[in-house]
């Protein structure tokens, strides 16, 4: 069940009075969200959610088991089942076809792996190893079994993230809600944004231009292919910004604060910079959970870029499995390592602006391989880059040129912006703010660029 459907408005529409209503009742609470999540995450294919309670029941158990263990070995033995288990399900789902393929490619064998994979396994499974590791490391103390359930399933972070750690969610499950202390208008406002941002801006450049050149990329010219790259990433912007602002103002309009996912990534003056504002909370997860205990920058210079390299590389194969994802990290990797070595750091107006517009062009160069469908499409569209100026290029329209502006510049806006606009909105009387919405939900579902520009978010 996606947010920007007509089905999840009418769910949404049952379990937001419900919850509330439920609040003063934790028990009740607990039990009514929980079955709404489970049917939120069952609405496509009602099996998975049987994976999703495996996942909750055997990490819950270990991580009480870890919490209790006397010794430090039984703590670590438990804490590598808990791992192991969490890694089997997300390689099974996730990677067992990618490597019989592999297999049979080497081999020439012909082993079939056809492998639903389950939405939004990586983000509950990286929840649930980052839940187990803190209760080792002793910075948490293991939940009650259905609060942690909760936490889990909680039906907003469930299908794209934001990675939400247990820290930050779980002691907010520890007490009721109060519908006076939730800035409704701040999460009406993120989530028309998000709305904007994924059905207006990602989709449109998604069918205009980017999936038509990716898809037959020696059928294009050179200006289209190079305006594709561009907006492919703003497209991948657009699209999980979009969502995950969304999630986070569904989340607040139930009570519950989520951490902030994304802040202007196209912004960035360094690779580095860049990690600390795109898809943050999993730049967060892989540094607290993979680089530091690799070593992180402990132990020289070499085994950081070792480091670095084999986080990036792991962090590109998490988000699919192909040898194009992989590459994509190791671009990453590599700039990273660079940027380490050289000590870059840049002060001055003019050096931050150089950086901004390098570090802009190597990420859309890294987006290359990891929109392309294979390698041979991603050296078609790096070749044709430089082969075919002077052609035609129809798909170079000014609604899609318009929605790249918007998706870069409008990263440039200052933050305080957004919150004008939330003092402006939490002015209106209540049945103004939903009148709001509803004219904004259906400018944004029924027109595009043409119909809503000359348009602009805020970052919050």
């Amino acid at each position: 069940m996606l947010f920007p459907t007509v089905t999840f408005a009418v769910f949404f529409l049952i379990v937001l009075p419900v919850s509330w209503a439920l609040q003063p009742h934790q028990r009740a609470w607990r039990a009514f969200i929980l079955v709404a999540s489970y049917v939120f995450y069952g609405w496509w294919d009602w099996h998975f959610v049987f994976l999703l309670a495996a996942s909750t029941v055997v990490n819950h158990v270990l991580a009480v088991a870890i919490y209790r263990a006397r010794t430090r070995p039984s703590k670590k033995a438990l804490l590598a089942l808990a791992v192991s288990f969490d890694l089997g399900l997300l390689g099974y789902f996730k990677y067992a076809g990618f490597f019989v393929t592999q297999f049979d490619n080497a081999f020439g064998t012909s082993f079939i792996a056809n492998i639903t994979l389950p939405v939004g396994i990586s983000f509950y499974t990286f929840m649930a190893i980052s839940y187990v590791v803190d209760t080792y490391r002793g910075e948490l103390m293991p939940a009650s079994f259905s609060r942690f359930a909760v936490f889990q399933a909680f039906f907003p972070h469930l299908v794209a993230g934001p990675i939400v750690r247990a820290s930050e969610l779980l002691p907010q499950l520890e007490t009721p809600r109060s519908p006076r202390r939730v800035n409704v208008a701040r999460a009406y406002v993120l989530i028309l944004i998000g709305l904007f941002l994924k059905v207006v801006i990602a989709n449109h450049l998604s069918t205009h231009i980017v999936d038509a050149v990716f898809a037959a990329p020696d059928r294009h010219s050179s200006l289209e292919v190079l305006v594709a790259i561009y907006g492919y990433s703003v497209q991948i912007f657009a699209d999980f910004c979009g969502y995950t602002n969304i999630a986070i103002g569904i989340a607040l309009l139930l009570g519950y604060e989520f951490p902030q996912n994304f802040d202007a990534p196209y912004t960035a003056v360094s690779l580095q910079d860049f990690w600390r504002r795109w898809h943050m909370t999993l730049s967060r997860w892989l540094r607290d959970y993979l680089y530091i205990p690799l070593g992180g920058n402990r132990k020289g210079r070499l085994m950081t870029y070792r480091n670095l390299m084999l986080t990036m590389l792991l962090g590109g194969l998490w988000h699919g499995a192909a040898w194009t994802f992989v590459v994509w990290g190791g671009i990453h990797g590599v700039g990273l390592a660079i940027e380490r070595a050289v000590g870059w750091h840049p002060t001055s107006t003019a050096a931050r602006w150089f950086g901004r517009v390098l570090t802009f062009h190597i990420v859309c160069f890294a987006w290359v391989f990891f929109r392309a469908d294979s390698f041979h499409t991603a050296w078609q569209v790096l070749e044709r880059l430089f082969t075919a100026w002077g052609q035609p290029s129809p798909l170079v329209t000014t609604s899609v040129v318009l929605a790249i502006l918007v998706g870069i510049v409008g990263q440039y806006v200052q933050p305080g912006a957004g919150v004008v606009v939330v003092q402006w909105f939490r002015r209106l009387p209540a049945l103004a703010q939903a009148a709001t919405v509803a004219v904004a939900l259906t400018l944004i579902n029924t027109l595009g660029p043409e119909g809503v520009a000359p348009f602009i978010y805020f970052r919050f």
